[in-house]
This record gives C-alpha cells, sequence and structure tokens, in this order.
C-alpha cells in the first residue's frame, strides 16, 4: 500500500514538474493578422504560443481591438504586425512606452536584432534582404505610398520569415538549431512552391484582372500576371464617379475580365458597378481565413490564392 502510494505520488510529481516546465517553456507571441501567424509557424518551434488579433471577416484597415487581446499584447514576448500603413488601429497603442520595445515592424524591418551566427540565411539573402540592421527601412524596399500588402509576394514573405526567425532566436531559451532547420525548410519548400504555381498560372497570363482594391498587387507582380484595374483605391471609401466611369470603361474593352473579390468587403457596392458587363468573378482572401494556421500554411496560402486567379479561365467560371 505504501510503495502504490508513493508510486502514484511519485507520477503526481512528475506530471506536476512537467505541466509547470510546458508552462514555462511556453513562448507567447501575438500578431496583427493571420498571413503573420502563419509565417510564424513556419518558422517557429512547437512551444510558442500564437495570439492572433484581426478576427476571421474583419478588416484590418478598421478593427476594433478586444479587452483580451490587450491582455495578449500585456503578455506577450514579441508583437508582429505589417506597420502603420496598415493597421491604423495600431498605431498609437503599439507606438507607446508600453509594447514598443517588443513590437517589430515586419514591412520596415525596425529593431529586428542582430543574430551572432556565421550562418548565410542570418545575413543578406538573395533577395537583397539585410537582417540584424537597426534602421528605419529594410531590405524590401517600402517608402512612404508603397503596397502594406507584402505578405502576398513569397519573396518578401520570405524576408518576413527570416525577420520572424531573428526576433524569436534572440528570445530566452530559444532553441536556435531548431529554428535553424524549420527556416531552411520553409526556405526549400516555399521555392519549389513558387516553381509550381508559376506553371499552374501559365494558361491565365493573358486575362485581364480586376481586384476590388490594391491588396493583390504583390501576387500579380511575382507571378507576372495582368493587373489591368482597380475597382477603388481606398477599400474604406466609395470612390468617385470619374474613377468608376474610368474602371467600367477598361471592363469593357477588357479581355476576358476577371474581378478578384473579398470576403471581408460589401458585395453589393461592386456588383452594382459591373450590372450588365460581361465579367468572370473569384473570390480570393488575403488574410487567409479558411487556411490551417500550422507550419505549412503559408504555403497553402499561395497555392489557395493561384486557385482564386485559375478560376478566372472561362472553362472553370
Amino acid at each position: 500500500m505504501i510503495a502504490r502510494r508513493f508510486a502514484a505520488a511519485t507520477a503526481l510529481g512528475i506530471a506536476t514538474f512537467l505541466g509547470s516546465a510546458g508552462t514555462l517553456a511556453a513562448t507567447e507571441i501575438v500578431v496583427s493578422l493571420k498571413p503573420i501567424e502563419l509565417l510564424v509557424k513556419a518558422v517557429a518551434t512547437d512551444e510558442v504560443e500564437v495570439t492572433t488579433l484581426v478576427q476571421p471577416g474583419a478588416s484590418p484597415h478598421s478593427y476594433s481591438m478586444k479587452p483580451s487581446q490587450r491582455r495578449a499584447l500585456e503578455s506577450a514576448e514579441a508583437i508582429f504586425w505589417v506597420g502603420p500603413e496598415l493597421e491604423t488601429f495600431l498605431m498609437r497603442l503599439l507606438g507607446g512606452n508600453e509594447f514598443r520595445d517588443r513590437t517589430y515592424s515586419l514591412m520596415h524591418g525596425e529593431d529586428v536584432p542582430e543574430i551572432a551566427t556565421t550562418d548565410d540565411h542570418h545575413g543578406h539573402d538573395d533577395h537583397g534582404h539585410d537582417e540584424g540592421k537597426k534602421t528605419g527601412h529594410d531590405g524590401h524596399d517600402h517608402g512612404d505610398g508603397e503596397d502594406p500588402h507584402i505578405w502576398l509576394d513569397p519573396a518578401l514573405a520570405l524576408g518576413m520569415a527570416k525577420d520572424i526567425y531573428g526576433v524569436l532566436s534572440q528570445l530566452e531559451g530559444a532553441d536556435v538549431e531548431a529554428l535553424d532547420a524549420n527556416l531552411e525548410r520553409f526556405e526549400r519548400e516555399l521555392s519549389a512552391a513558387e516553381t509550381a504555381i508559376t506553371a499552374r498560372l501559365e494558361p491565365v497570363a493573358d486575362i485581364d484582372l480586376f481586384t476590388y482594391h490594391n491588396a493583390f498587387t504583390r501576387f500579380v507582380e511575382h507571378y507576372g500576371l495582368h493587373l489591368e484595374g482597380i475597382l477603388t483605391l481606398n477599400p474604406e471609401l466609395s470612390p468617385g464617379a470619374r474613377h468608376i466611369a474610368e474602371v467600367q470603361q477598361k471592363l469593357r474593352k477588357a479581355n476576358q475580365p476577371c474581378l478578384l473579390t473579398e470576403p471581408q468587403f460589401n458585395r453589393q457596392w461592386w456588383r452594382s458597378i459591373t450590372e450588365g458587363l460581361d465579367i468572370t468573378f473569384s473570390t480570393w482572401d488575403p488574410l487567409a481565413t479558411d487556411i490551417e494556421a500550422d507550419r505549412d500554411g503559408y504555403i497553402s496560402f499561395q497555392h489557395g490564392l493561384a486557385d482564386a486567379v485559375l478560376k478566372c479561365l472561362p472553362e472553370k467560371a
């Protein structure tokens, strides 16, 4: 009986210890958007826990944060966002004294810590992304007025992943060897995905694409597709009559015009603009709402974007 009690107590003690160790090992990260979560999951080790602020169906241009999300920010070891050009609801909060030292803008590479290693991918990468430089501007060459939807371009997303690696590898208790392996795997698999997607998109090379707003520009430019027009320059404001007339004229003259819409915005608005025109419609989601948030999520996200474009083909409409 005593032996059984001792064994049970020992087992309970071990379980408690392991539970405590797991709690102590957890690294809490907050990201503004689901696509950034996908990049964190691609690089991070298993003990990293991610909280995403902008919820499914919402827009990062006009999001209202919940009290529980504020508490997540307070306990986070690192906070990743694109930057003030996109998540305007975070500008004042993340610029304050409480969060500034834990916040990392992936568009500008601000305060990404230098990594003490000689491994090639920790320095200057193939895309001109210099990590470790504490400057106000990164190798992505994003100045004022640049399209902030940088995660849609896989080359820029790789730079974002490397910045994330740079931050995670400097946190206390970081398993740098595992982070190295994860980043190398992601870079290898992303390169293979780019090659496959380039081949998949060849049939739509001559189709004139139109988008609701400019979020799709990065993807289109990376894969050499033809973006003929944008319905609205600011998704929070209705476009003027002149701009609407110009877009409608382009739609009438376009070759197999296809309008790529987004689930975050009102469909009735763009349907009224395109009424009576011979147009193919497809829906894409820049916020990756339905993508599984795991280490392969970003790869799936890129293939999902290609799927949306391929639906512009007449036989798939």
